[in-house]
């Protein structure tokens, strides 16, 4: 019977609340199909991908503990841990033992049966060399023979042992002492003291020397003397730099060295604020974005955004767009990404158009319309509102970047921290939490624009209403904690309903307090222009938008009708006066379709455009005093006489006129994004908003099942006697996929039939070794066909070159 891993020994002595608080923080173990034992769920939380995901999740001092394990190597206790760190007091103990508590609570670092400490592989491979150091002796000793090891013993002075093992233990024992280190190395001649302290403080990454080929007389100075005691350790083929054991510089960098740990977090400067400022201020910022976030999303659904041919949004298009919604270049990006990442937004050939998801949405109220909005930046893996790169060069918007998980880390960083600070406090200047986001999240990408750390999602937090009098806002209290349905509650309480009404003054102006409702925002639209949006949206109505809605199809009197049923007052005389005027113009010349012919009921008025001359390109030609004929099509000769003021209509060819209704542009449904990829989407979009993720398992009781399970439970082997498979999907993969452990089929099976996303480990026929996201997964033996996010594209696997699995972590 195979013996338990350390990991898997470690959690089955653990109670049931402590093992649901393990579950908790590392909620990919447990995505179904859920493990069976203590065993499966070890092999999940020390694989690779696994530990990546726990890792950005980390705080400082967290992150600082390991990499000082991480140093220590194998037998690493609690005491040499501490004396590392410096964490010799009493405080600090503490401190360290609540570091220790957390890295134990993500099944990270564990305490062993004899006191020491444990970690978990990958978390070991996470530095390349931790504190500067390489590995410990007995690593680098792995290939030494029994005779070499005599022969550093005896140069030390230490009578070997008999035994090869014995006498690595009595090497590693001697160099754990620092003592008897600093002892041999101030007895050293002074070319090897010298030699051994300067690699001491350089440590691996910058070699003083480089010896190639077998060790001998070309050495630099001392490099023999501490060859021959183990001091440096030469690769058993002569290949590379001698290597510094961690044990020996560690010990020459002296007592008084020590790790960084910095267990307290960054203070900031506060001032008092009450909960009525923070929620005035935040339904303030929530309310105007939420209003320039419709305008913007109607300006792409009245003209759809041209996106370059490197990929993206550009200036010129976010300038449209921005000055159609009358929103700053931050706001516009914000709203653009957001709507993309939820599903409202997709790419359509060489444009980037409103989906059908938009239309459900446009009919939301505003706090609806807003939660969308705002989970969707919870989960982006960008930074929406970094305009320029490291080299000052403009960003495009929507571009096809690369994910990256920093920019997401940064965020959550951001409502960590925030929600640090003491209860009825707000940082006077929000810039200072810069260094405390950096301290909650150490491995997030901070977008450094005019060297301010987090600016760019400081700023971005405070826009949204998330941040408000430097404090979070109870929409950040719930988006923090991932509370959807508590989100929604207080965006209805701090966002106001639709406004369905309209003030109309007599200098022609329309004035919205609030957010527009659609339909309100849809008739103005089609019947003035915009001028400002926000809080207060105004709309000015001219000559040239009553005339785009008469050329739509409306009528004056349904114009009037429409705007005086959503007037809070009778309509002023100047716009009644404004729509019979216009319309009295307004198709006084018809062109029919000829190529063409331009007629009308007024003589003079044919003859003044045959004779006007920024109308001579069109070729226009009187046949008799109603009608001109054109040698330029419709289209052309519409537009030139609009340009010129002229206020013609077009025809049918049956003489009507026809309506010049353009049908919004929408956009087929993007391959919905799963979470935790790293990347864009959030999930899918219903008329209701945000599809809800399937059920989460309840950490209690799946840890009461684990305790309960036998620690290693038979793998299927229907054809040798053993269990039979839990489906026939687990049985085809299982005889496809050699490489991969049950366990891995379980989930890989569990994806396919619950039509799920998978993340898996794929080697390609090149060799190349890439880790992959798939959707739409589709068994067809002995390959998977699947939708590869990596490639944005349908992919074909083979299912023998899949070398691990392993699930999503969702939100």
């Amino acid at each position: 019977m195979k013996s338990r891993p350390p990991l898997a020994t470690w959690l089955g002595s653990l109670d049931g609340s402590r093992l649901a608080r393990v579950l908790g923080a590392r909620k990919d173990a447990m995505s179904p199909p859920e493990p069976r034992s203590v065993g499966e769920l070890a092999d999940r939380l020390q694989r690779p991908g696994s530990v990546a995901l726990a890792l950005p999740l980390l705080a400082l001092p967290h992150l600082q503990v390991a990499e000082a394990l991480a140093a220590l190597g194998a037998r690493a206790s609690h005491d040499a841990l501490a004396k590392l760190l410096g964490a010799t007091d009493d405080e600090t103990t503490r401190e360290l033992d609540a570091v220790l508590e957390v890295l134990a609570d993500h099944a990270l670092v564990w305490p062993d049966s004899a006191g020491e400490l444990r970690m978990a592989k990958s978390l070991r491979q996470a530095w390349d060399a931790p504190l500067g150091l390489d590995a410990p002796l007995e690593q680098l000793l792995a290939g030494a023979t029994s005779d070499e090891l005599r022969g550093m013993l005896a140069a030390l002075g230490v009578t070997p042992p008999g035994t090869k093992p014995q006498r690595l233990d009595a090497l590693v024992e001697h160099h754990s002492d620092p003592e008897q280190v600093v002892s041999v190395v101030a007895k050293a001649p002074a070319a090897a003291r010298k030699l051994l302290e300067r690699r001491a403080e350089g440590g691996p990454g910058q070699p003083q020397f480089i010896v190639l080929g077998t060790p001998g007389p070309g050495l630099e100075p001392g490099a023999r003397w501490a060859l021959d005691r183990g001091l440096l350790i030469q690769d058993r083929h002569g290949y590379g730099p001698a290597r510094m054991p961690a044990e020996v510089a560690l010990a020459l960098r002296g007592p008084g060295w020590h790790a960084p740990f910095a267990p307290v977090p960054p203070s900031v400067r506060s001032a008092s604020v009450t909960p009525a400022e923070v929620d005035h201020e935040a339904s303030a910022a929530a309310t105007a974005f939420a209003s320039h976030a419709v305008s913007i999303l109607s300006a792409c659904s009245a003209t759809a955004p041209a996106r370059l041919k490197s990929g993206g949004i550009g200036a010129r298009e976010l300038a449209r767009i921005g000055k159609a919604a009358q929103a700053d270049d931050a706001v516009v990006r914000l709203a653009l990404e957001t709507a993309y990442a939820a599903g409202l937004l997709g790419r359509d050939g060489s444009r980037v158009a409103p989906t059908e998801a938009y239309d459900a949405w446009a009919e939301q109220e505003p706090p609806e319309q807003f939660a969308v909005l705002l989970q969707a930046w919870r989960n982006l893996a960008l930074t929406p509102t970094q305009a320029r790169d490291e080299d000052n060069k403009a960003l495009p918007a929507l571009a096809d970047a690369p994910p990256c998980n920093g920019c997401l880390q940064a965020r959550h960083g951001l409502l960590a921290a925030a929600a640090q600070l003491p209860a009825g406090q707000g940082t006077t200047v929000t810039s200072d939490l810069g260094p405390l986001i950096a301290w909650h999240r150490p491995l997030a990408h901070s977008s450094l624009p005019k060297g301010t750390p987090f600016a760019t999602v400081i700023r971005e937090a405070e826009i949204l209403g998330v941040l408000a009098r430097g404090a979070l806002s109870a929409l950040g209290i719930h988006l923090r904690t991932g509370d959807m349905e508590g989100l929604g509650i207080e965006c209805r309480r701090l966002l106001p309903s639709a406004t369905a009404t309209v003030r109309i003054g007599a200098d022609l102006t329309a004035v919205v307090t609030g957010t527009p409702s659609a339909r309100l925002a849809s008739l103005l639209d089609s019947a003035a222009d915009r001028e400002t949006s926000g809080t207060a949206s105004v709309w000015r109505f001219s000559a040239d938008s009553i005339r785009r809605a008469l050329d739509a199809g409306r009528v004056p009197d349904d114009i009037e009708a429409d705007l005086a049923a959503v007037a809070a007052g009778p309509l002023p005389q100047p716009l009644s006066y404004l729509i019979t005027d216009t319309a009295r113009g307004h198709g006084r010349v018809r062109i029919t379709p000829a190529a063409c012919v331009l007629h009308g009921d007024e003589p003079a008025l044919l003859a003044e455009l045959a004779a006007h001359r920024k109308l001579a390109k069109l070729g226009l030609r009187q046949l008799a005093p109603t009608v001109l004929i054109s040698r330029s099509p419709l289209d052309t000769t519409l537009a030139t006489l609009r340009a010129e003021g002229y206020a013609p209509v077009a025809e049918t060819a049956e003489g009507t006129v026809r309506i010049e209704k353009t049908r919004p542009q929408r956009a087929a449904a993007p391959v919905p994004t799963p979470r935790g990829t790293g990347a864009r989407g959030s999930g899918r979009i219903t008329a209701t908003g945000v599809a809800k993720a399937p059920a989460p398992v309840d950490p209690n009781i799946l840890a009461a099942q684990l305790l309960k399970a036998p620690p290693t439970p038979p793998e299927p082997a229907p054809f040798d006697g053993g269990a039979a498979f839990a489906t026939d999907t687990e049985e085809i993969v299982a005889g496809w996929a050699k490489r991969l452990p049950y366990s891995d089929v379980r989930q890989l099976a569990h994806a396919i039939d619950a039509r799920e996303p998978i993340t898996v480990e794929y080697v390609a026929t090149s060799g190349n070794r890439t880790v992959r996201t798939l959707s739409r997964l589709m068994l067809d033996p002995p390959y998977l066909e699947a939708w590869c996010h990596l490639r944005d594209d349908e992919r074909v696997f083979t299912l023998s070159r899949i070398h691990s699995v392993m699930s999503l972590m969702l939100e």
